[in-house]
């Protein structure tokens, strides 16, 4: 089946369903224990941020680490990579990720959750999925995919839900090369369709001017105004970007099946509503997703 044959709507659905189910990393309580055993300074999130998620792709310095994610300022990421790797080793890092994962989602979910049927259901189904997210030319997708599968469902389900998302992310940033927008543009213009407050887009490091400079190369473009609201042109362009990146994400779904999908969606409602109603993810964030 062709990746446009899948409705978009449905795969951009499956996105935000998964998608906070991983992001649980990055700011449960349990997490941040786990960082701090390694050794890492849990004062702010970025020293853990950035190991957790980097790690897969091994001890890799701070140009291949901004590379894949994109979106970060390269003065950011060089001063938490490869310091991440000084601290603990990314086969340590991965190590203490699952166990994280493990003692969030139990606390999160609920240990009937954990070991209930449902979420096993929901494990084989994502795991499915996973195995036909293609990797060429995505590294976070390939890095991950490249890891040994944990044995109980409710790793199973993260570690598919990071497949996922990173093989949607990899995607993205095709879209954003195909449109022309480098990393400092593709926030600017982002921020500028009214995805989130422009200081949510701060925590990605870059500066003032930095952000100063991206805007007027946009407004140069056409896609910005003089006041920096998008024009016509601007926003046709980003609703472009977001199209391809469903269309890039769509494989995954079409191998799965519509009936088998639907499933998967039904069976994450529970788990994505006891996620969101933690409190622990922000409600303004760079993805614009997770609201009730």
């Amino acid at each position: 089946m062709r990746e446009d044959a899948v409705d978009t709507a449905r795969v951009r659905q499956m996105w935000h369903l998964l998608e906070p189910l991983h992001a649980l990393l990055y700011y449960a309580p349990e997490a941040f224990d786990e960082a701090a055993a390694l050794g890492h300074d849990t004062t702010e999130r970025w020293h853990s941020y950035f190991a957790w998620r980097a790690a897969p792709l091994g001890a890799a310095g701070p140009v291949r680490v901004a590379s894949a994610f994109y979106s970060f300022s390269p003065a950011m990421v060089a001063r938490y990579v490869p310091a991440a790797w000084e601290t603990a080793d990314p086969a340590e890092v991965l190590a203490a990720r699952l166990r994280a994962v493990d003692r969030a989602y139990r606390s999160v979910l609920g240990e009937e959750t954990v070991t209930g049927p449902a979420l096993a259901e929901a494990a084989v189904l994502a795991r499915r999925a996973a195995g036909e997210a293609r990797t060429e030319g995505r590294p976070l997708a390939a890095a991950n995919a490249e890891l040994s599968w944990p044995e109980a469902p409710h790793l199973v389900l993260w570690q598919a839900a990071t497949i996922l998302r990173e093989h949607r992310g990899d995607g993205h940033i095709a879209a954003l090369l195909a449109a022309g927008l480098d990393p400092a543009e593709a926030l600017v213009s982002f921020a500028a369709i009214g995805a989130a407050p422009e200081p949510v887009f701060g925590s990605r490091g870059w500066t003032a001017a930095e952000w100063a400079a991206a805007r007027a190369r946009l407004t140069a473009r056409g896609l910005l105004d003089a006041e920096g609201a998008p024009t016509d042109a601007g926003r046709a362009l980003r609703a472009g970007v977001e199209r391809h990146t469903d269309e890039l994400a769509a494989a995954p779904w079409a191998a799965l099946g519509p009936g088998d999908t639907a499933r998967l969606a039904e069976l994450l409602g529970g788990p994505w509503l006891a996620v969101i109603g933690s409190g622990l993810l922000p409600a303004d964030n760079t993805l614009g997703i997770g609201k009730v």
